[in-house]
């Protein structure tokens, strides 16, 4: 395996420029396996290597693939316009991992700023591209509150496919199923804008203004019980294959 300079590992983890890693190290802030190393050009095999910076543990991540449960009053952008950036709820490593312009992970797609749910971010280019291609088909899995009852007329439009504003050709959902009376579990496998509210818009209901969207699923990746509002976690080498599988029909 191919080892690198520690001041090079804490850089492309996010700790700062090469500068500021180097002299967090000589100050003896780093420490691997309990001990401080205090020179910034030793050299350790950067994968699966564990270690802490000013006391926060920390575990060497070639690329970022993370889970956000997405809140309400959120905005996915880096400049946000009138709500805060989903940005700010994570560490600053992660956000400032890789350095230059283009530094941080980036949101996998968007959701609304009252949309809560699973979000995906990275910063590997090939894997955003392919988790955002409408050519890649992965299926996402909202659960819609609306205004209104929930009717089986609505379901069967919804499935046999509806025409938005912007374009002529019918969209219909690949799954959908009633809830409750004003509940409804709705599954896209692309992703054009304010898709779900209008898609629901179009067949004579509405979504709830607050909270009357939220995605529990991408892929066969649900988003997990014990992962709070505001809450991420890293993904596993088991959530990555989940996420290109196809849910269960129905789902």
């Amino acid at each position: 395996m191919v080892s690198m300079q520690l001041q090079e590992i804490l850089f492309s983890q996010g700790f700062g420029t090469r500068r500021v890693c180097a002299g967090l190290i000589q100050q003896g802030l780093v420490t691997i396996a309990g001990t401080p190393i205090v020179d910034p050009a030793m050299e350790f095999v950067a994968i699966g290597l564990h270690f802490t910076v000013q006391g926060t543990p920390w575990q060497y991540h070639e690329k970022a693939y993370l889970m956000l449960h997405k809140p309400a009053g959120y905005e996915c952008s880096q400049k946000p316009s009138t709500y805060p950036s989903i940005y700010t709820l994570l560490p600053a490593p992660i956000r400032q991992r890789g350095g230059g312009a283009a530094a941080g992970v980036q949101a996998v797609g968007r959701l609304d700023q009252d949309t809560t749910g699973l979000l995906l971010l990275s910063d590997d280019g090939k894997f955003i591209h392919r988790m955002s291609s409408p050519k890649h088909h992965v299926p996402k899995v909202y659960q819609v509150t609306a205004k209104h009852p929930v009717d089986e007329s609505q379901i069967q439009k919804l499935l046999s496919g509806v025409v938005l504003d912007d374009d002529p050709k019918p969209v219909r959902a690949a799954a959908c199923g009633k809830t409750g009376e004003n509940t409804l579990s709705l599954t896209l496998t692309e992703g054009k804008y304010h898709q779900v509210k209008r898609m629901i818009a179009a067949v004579g209901n509405r979504v709830e203004d607050m909270a009357g969207l939220h995605r529990s699923q991408i892929g066969e990746l649900v988003l997990p019980a014990d992962l709070k509002a505001g809450q991420w976690r890293w993904l596993t080498a088991q959530d990555l294959l989940a996420i290109s599988a196809k849910p269960a029909s129905g789902a």
